[in-house]
């Protein structure tokens, strides 16, 4: 029987690195996408777990980087399983109302990342995933991506970066889904994480109980019926408008 193995971007630290070690817990194999190699504890997380547990240069936002990235994956291993689109940057400037002036240079980095990256991940890692019998796609999009319940006055850039990202899941799904691909969006809630720069002290939780939550929706399976509609839903399984 085949192990399951399962590729994770943006695993250096918060919610990436929770699930990595969620997935280690229950048996799997993980390659990690590292960003930050200077950061210590993906690192010290693959030294206690050698054989389970593999890190992979990645940088979403750059096409050389990802293709890199699937020709080492496909060295080593011929499926992946479940591919978790991580990665996501904020920036200081999407606080900026349109009264001050807007940094588009930062806005279109975070597209890069945020929207982008997650396209160039599922594009090159297609290959692999074709091979799975599971064929999981999950995406940790935002309640900041949902337009109809759109609240904040500024957060142009990533607002529209999620929004983007929304979309780009919605076009791979109706591609994806009837060759028996199926997906999870994925709103994980406020968390204590270093996306800021600083680890957040005023989230409503930390990054592992983020992922507990996280994996429970990214690995059960659903009823056709369910499979069948595209949903973004959060960590208390409530359903959000796009």
């Amino acid at each position: 029987m085949n192990q399951n193995i399962a590729l994770i971007t943006g695993a250096d630290r918060g919610l990436g690195l929770a699930l990595c070690a969620g997935l280690l817990e229950k048996g799997w194999r993980v390659f990690a996408g590292q960003y930050m190699p200077e950061w210590p504890e993906l690192g010290r997380l693959a030294a206690r777990q050698p054989d389970l547990l593999h890190l992979v240069a990645l940088d979403v936002s750059s096409v050389d980087s990802v293709s890199a990235a699937a020709r080492s994956l496909a060295a080593t291993t011929d499926h992946v399983d479940l591919l978790i689109n991580n990665a996501g940057v904020i920036s200081p400037a999407m606080y900026r109302t349109i009264r001050e002036p807007q940094d588009y240079a930062e806005m279109h980095r975070l597209f890069d990342v945020n929207a982008l990256g997650a396209l160039r991940v599922v594009e090159a890692f297609l290959p692999l995933t074709d091979r799975s019998a599971m064929k999981r796609l999950c995406f940790v999009s935002s309640e900041a991506g949902s337009i109809t319940r759109s609240h904040r006055e500024a957060w142009f850039g990533y607002c529209m970066s999620k929004a983007a990202l929304n979309m780009a899941v919605s076009i791979l799904f109706n591609h994806l889904r009837p060759q028996g691909y199926t997906f999870r969006v994925y709103h994980p809630g406020w968390m204590r994480t270093y996306m800021s720069g600083q680890k957040s002290a005023e989230a409503d939780m930390e990054p592992e109980e983020a992922a507990e939550y996280a994996l429970a929706y990214f690995l059960r399976d659903l009823p056709a019926e369910q499979e069948n509609r595209l949903v973004m839903r959060d960590w208390q399984g409530n359903e959000w408008p796009w």
